[in-house]
């Protein structure tokens, strides 16, 4: 167990203020709008990408934020891969990193473990590992990471059941199955992420022994979810 103090408290929703690269609402400004309404809303944390989004969302709001930096192509090791991009959104004003936490090669930058060290003695902040597997978690509390994630689960295609591979179609729903386990397995704080689309999907996560719950697309992206209702209708999308 991890002796840093975990500023997202337990039993709580993390809201995750990002928007696609294809989207007009990819703006700092309504990041931080989006941060405050969940915040009205409930939420007692918030995940953000990059140093402008999270100094936005910091300068609007008290809520703990977890900090990411995305770098590189989705299909590698893209989540926050190096110190400089970590750096980055602690001192815009992250409590919290998060990193991807699998096994997988990565031809730039530390290793898993020397990130999560640097992060701990330069930066002073816990660091949250996205994982896709239990190796994967087992990899990244290995390396000293203070909470489990599963973010990238069904993403990677390390898990058969829900894996995606590049021409097969993203998962339905959560990996609850994988979260369970991490639970069971892991003495860390496990945080469920990744497809919860429903209020029924945080239920199962809690009850599954969740220490929070990362709802994004489902919140904030009407780009996406737009799009998924366009693509029912008859005029199927089409502008």
């Amino acid at each position: 167990m991890s002796s840093r103090a975990i500023p997202v408290p337990a039993g709580g929703l993390v809201v995750s203020c990002q928007a696609p690269e294809a989207s007009p609402i990819g703006q700092a400004p309504v990041m931080a709008a989006m941060a405050r309404a969940a915040e009205a809303g409930g939420a007692v944390g918030l995940r953000a990408n990059g140093a402008a989004d999270v100094a936005a969302i910091a300068a609007v709001t008290d809520l703990p934020i977890i900090g990411i930096t995305k770098a590189g192509r989705r299909t590698g090791v893209y989540i926050t891969p190096t110190f400089t991009g970590a750096e980055q959104v602690v001192r815009a004003g992250a409590a919290m990193v998060a990193v991807d936490g699998t096994a997988r090669a990565r031809p730039a930058g530390p290793t898993l473990a020397e990130l999560i060290e640097a992060i701990h003695a330069r930066l002073g902040v816990p660091v949250m590992a996205d994982c896709d597997s239990m190796p994967s978690a087992e990899h990244a509390a290995g390396a000293g990471a203070d909470l489990l994630a599963t973010t990238l689960a069904g993403y990677t295609g390390a898990r058969a059941a829900t894996a995606t591979a590049t021409a097969r179609p993203e998962p339905a729903g959560p990996d609850l199955d994988l979260l369970a386990a991490m639970c069971a397995g892991f003495d860390l704080p496990v945080v469920a992420e990744g497809r919860y689309r429903t209020p029924a999907h945080v239920n199962a996560a809690f009850d599954a022994g969740a220490h929070a719950v990362v709802v994004g697309t489902a919140i904030t992206d009407p780009f996406t979810l737009t799009r998924s209702f366009a693509a029912a209708t008859p005029r199927g999308g089409a502008a």
